[in-house]
């Protein structure tokens, strides 16, 4: 190590005392963090790409500085969903400070991943305060049935109103509409429960019908009047 000449001819000076950094909580205990091992938690963070075109929502779940668990969602670019495969490959084992200087290969996975280690590091996780964090897995459960990420996308002009296509309940089928034509009610299918029918035999009509729900005032005895294909009519 190096000094300038002005320090050389500097006289010493003892420090006060050292109290080290302050506490944060972690799983359910206050911690010192001085070192990656220091840290654990689980979190999700939101990312996006530099032309903001698509996002990615990252869930890492981090014991003693490795991430044991990623789950990777994306949206709005389809090249990302090739890049999600790559993540989740390359995130599980790292740990968080490698895998904030590891190319994540898309824009949006990469400020994720920036934006969850702050979180993680000045304890912000969403496993703070539970005793013992939470399980390995327990990123599985942001998912809904058959293990798909809760999508939501509606659509709508001012000349002829708003289309739901898919919430989190699932793909929209149907919508009904009251008597002043605004939508009171929709028909949705589970996809992940619709395809897990069809993956253990069930026919696919039948698999159709048992995936199939209603929501809000879907039948005529509710007030609805008419139905519409939101991606037709």
């Amino acid at each position: 190590m190096q000094y300038s000449h002005e320090v050389q001819q500097m006289c010493c000076v003892q420090k006060g005392p050292n109290h080290g950094p302050a506490p944060i909580p972690e799983e359910g205990k206050w911690v010192k963090s001085k070192e990656i091992k220091d840290v654990s938690g689980f979190t999700h963070g939101i990312g996006w790409c530099a032309p903001q075109q698509g996002a990615c929502k990252l869930s890492l779940n981090v014991k003693e500085g490795v991430i044991q668990e990623a789950l990777v969602e994306t949206i709005g670019c389809s090249g990302m969903t090739h890049s999600a495969a790559m993540a989740a490959e390359i995130l599980p084992g790292k740990t968080i400070l490698e895998a904030l200087n590891t190319d994540l290969v898309c824009d949006a996975i990469n400020t994720a991943m920036r934006e969850l280690f702050l979180q993680i590091v000045y304890g912000r996780t969403q496993s703070a305060f539970s005793e013992g964090g939470l399980v390995i897995g327990a990123g599985l459960e942001d998912l809904g049935k058959g293990l798909r990420s809760q999508v939501g996308t509606l659509y709508g002009t001012l000349a002829k109103g708003p289309r739901y296509l898919e919430m989190a309940e699932g793909y929209i089928k149907t919508l009904a509409l009251d008597k002043d034509d605004q939508i009171c009610g929709y028909e949705f299918v589970k996809l992940g429960v619709f395809l897990d029918l069809v993956k253990k035999g069930v026919d696919a009509n039948e698999a159709l019908k048992q995936s199939t729900a209603t929501y809000g005032r879907f039948k005529e005895e509710d007030g609805a009047v008419k139905y519409i294909d939101p991606r037709k009519e």
